[in-house]
């Protein structure tokens, strides 16, 4: 069995758990919310002192202050996760702060990295809906082409909040900042 390591962080928008290897993060996820992160096989300790722990903590109070923190320096490690699911975070984490793309768009960067003709945007959606380390792998800036909020494991609650905190309107089209055209699927 492997231990890994837990603290709370106190958020603007509830509890946080955050999850590490000792050294790396490997989860972060809302309290009393779904989570993909399988604790299964693991010990799961409360250790307070990790300095990932205090760095993941900085770099929230940044966030939720709305300071557009870096995330390239955050030491993450994708636990549990397959190649495709891998490649999607990846994608993820390249999103700018305060910017929405559709599922559509990950799955056309997926398309053309991988050198395929074409690619399922519900099997990218599926990936998205995996992500063990919300707000840092910024999936709520996946957003449907038509401007709609489409899945949040923490809820769409949850994924309005973090947009509005990033300064995002919702109430705007996706198709006014960000023009992409429209296909019949339910994750476009």
């Amino acid at each position: 069995m492997d231990i890994f390591y837990k603290t709370k962080y106190n958020s603007p928008l509830g509890k946080i758990i955050l999850v590490s290897d000792g050294k790396n993060l490997v989860s972060l996820y809302f309290e009393n919310r779904k989570t993909y992160f399988k604790n299964e096989n693991i010990v799961l300790k409360e250790n307070n002192n990790l300095a990932v722990f205090d760095l993941i903590e900085n770099w929230l109070d940044d966030y939720f202050n709305r300071k557009n923190p870096n995330v390239s320096k955050l030491p993450i490690n994708f636990i549990n996760a397959t190649e495709f699911q891998k490649d999607v975070w990846n994608i993820l984490l390249t999103i700018p702060y305060s910017k929405i793309v559709s599922y559509k768009d990950i799955t056309n960067k997926l398309v053309k990295k991988s050198g395929l003709n074409k690619m399922s945007n519900q099997a990218v959606a599926g990936a998205i809906a995996r992500n063990p380390i919300l707000i840092i792998i910024p999936c709520h800036r996946v957003i449907a082409t038509n401007g709609s909020l489409k899945g949040y494991v923490a809820g769409l609650d949850i994924k309005e909040k973090l947009l509005k905190i990033e300064g995002y309107n919702s109430s705007s089209s996706i198709n006014e900042s960000h023009p992409t055209s429209c296909i019949n699927s339910r994750y476009e």
